[in-house]
C-alpha cells in the first residue's frame, strides 16, 4: 500500500479528483435489483469518465437505500470494471468482527488487485434498535467507543502481525499476507487502504495522529466539516501510508438539463429525508408525489435547511458550486452523491458533471 493508492489526480479542468458515492436508492415503483442494475451501469460510467474512485456505504432498514451489504455490491461491480477504484464508503465496523472484515476486503483485494478501498465508520448506519439487531447488544456506545481498538484489531488482521504472545497470533486473514509465508507462496503487493470516515471530530482527530487518509460526510453534516478538515490537519502525523493530509468530502449534487427539473429532483430526495427523519423511511418518491405533498411548516424550514447543502441546477451552477465548496474547505478530493428518484436522471447528472469539467470520455 502506498500513497499513491490513495491519492488521486484531477482529470479535465476539475480542480481536485472526483469521485462517486453511490447509496444505491431504490425509488417508488422500482426494485432493489433496479437499483443494482443502476449501480452497475453508474460504476462503468464513472470509470469511462475518468471519476477517481466509487464508493458504497452500509445501511440497514432503509427502504429506499439498497446498500446494507458494501463487500458483496463492491465484488458485483468489481466484475463489471477494469481500473476504477471500488470501496466502502464506508463499512460500519462496530457492526461486525475485524477478522470478518479484513477477510472480505482481501478477498475484495484478490479479486480487484490495487483497485479496493477500506472506507471505516462508527456510526451503526441505522437507528438504535436496528443496530442492537446487529450488534446482538442493546450496548451501542460500547461499540463507537471501542472503535479504536477495533481498528488496530484490524489492522492487525489486514498485515498478518499481530506480536507474539497475542491470543491472535496464530490467527490469519486470508486472502492475506500469510499466504506469502507458505511454502511456494506468492502474496500481492496490494493491500487495501484504510480510510476513517466521520460527520464530526472524533474520526478527524483519530485519522491525523494515525496518518490516515480521511473522508467526511459534507452532505449530511455541513456545518460541521470545515472544523473536521482543520483539526484533522492539525491532528496530522507522518505515517508509512501518508507525509502529509489527504482528505476527501462527501458532497450532495444533481445536475439537470434545466435548473427548474433540478429543482423538482431535489425536493423528492429531501422529502425522503423528511419521512426518515420522521421515523418512516420509505422508498424515494417521485418528483411529482413530493409536488402534491403538503408540507408543514416545520417540514418546509427543514427541507430549505437540508437543500441549502446540496448543489444543484444546470451542470454550469453545479461546477461552480463544486469549485467553490473545494476552495472553501480546502478538500483533496470531491464525492459526488447525486440523489434522485429516477436512474436516468442520477446517470445524466453525472454525464453533465463529467462534461462540465471536460473530464475524459474513455
Amino acid at each position: 500500500m502506498t500513497a499513491d493508492e490513495i491519492r488521486g489526480t484531477a482529470q479535465g479542468t476539475a480542480p481536485v479528483p472526483l469521485s462517486v458515492l453511490d447509496l444505491v436508492t431504490v425509488g417508488a415503483g422500482r426494485t432493489a435489483t433496479d437499483a443494482l442494475r443502476t449501480s452497475v451501469t453508474l460504476s462503468r460510467l464513472a470509470e469511462r469518465r475518468g471519476f477517481h474512485r466509487y464508493w458504497v456505504a452500509e445501511h440497514h432498514s432503509m427502504p429506499g437505500v439498497a446498500s446494507s451489504s458494501p463487500a458483496v455490491i463492491l465484488a458485483h461491480l468489481a466484475a463489471h470494471t477494469g481500473r476504477i477504484r471500488l470501496g466502502s464508503g464506508g463499512v460500519m465496523l462496530p457492526n461486525h468482527a475485524p477478522l470478518v472484515i479484513a477477510e472480505q476486503f482481501g478477498t475484495l483485494e484478490a479479486m480487484a488487485p490495487g483497485r479496493i478501498d477500506l472506507g471505516l465508520g462508527r456510526a451503526p448506519g441505522t437507528d438504535g434498535a436496528t443496530a442492537a439487531a446487529l450488534r446482538r447488544t442493546d450496548r451501542l456506545n460500547e461499540g463507537a467507543d471501542d472503535f479504536p481498538e477495533q481498528l488496530a484489531e484490524l489492522t492487525r488482521f489486514l498485515d498478518d502481525d499481530f506480536p507474539d504472545g497475542h491470543p491472535y497470533r496464530r490467527i490469519h486473514a486470508v486472502p492475506g499476507p500469510i499466504q506469502a509465508t507458505s511454502p511456494g507462496g506468492v502474496q500481492s503487493p496490494h493491500r487495501p487502504p484504510v480510510w476513517l470516515l466521520g460527520s464530526s471530530g472524533f474520526s478527524a482527530r483519530l485519522a491525523g495522529v494515525l496518518g490516515l487518509p480521511f473522508a467526511f460526510a459534507h452532505h449530511f453534516s455541513a456545518q460541521n466539516t470545515v472544523p473536521a478538515l482543520d483539526l484533522y490537519r492539525e491532528s496530522f502525523q507522518p505515517s508509512a501510508v501518508l507525509d502529509a493530509p489527504y482528505a476527501l468530502i462527501g458532497v450532495s449534487a444533481l445536475a439537470a438539463d434545466e435548473e427548474q427539473e433540478a429543482r423538482r429532483q431535489v425536493l423528492a430526495a429531501a422529502l425522503n429525508m423528511v419521512r426518515l427523519r420522521i421515523g418512516r423511511p420509505g422508498l424515494v418518491p417521485t418528483p411529482e408525489e413530493a409536488e402534491a405533498y403538503e408540507f408543514s411548516p416545520m417540514e418546509r424550514e427543514f427541507i430549505a435547511s437540508w437543500n441549502s447543502n446540496v448543489i444543484h441546477g444546470t451542470a454550469d451552477e453545479v461546477r461552480a458550486g463544486l469549485d467553490d465548496l473545494q476552495k472553501r474547505t480546502g478538500a483533496d478530493e470531491l464525492m459526488i452523491t447525486a440523489n434522485a428518484h429516477s436512474a436516468d436522471v442520477r446517470l445524466r447528472s453525472y454525464e453533465l458533471v463529467a462534461d462540465a469539467y471536460g473530464l475524459p470520455t474513455t
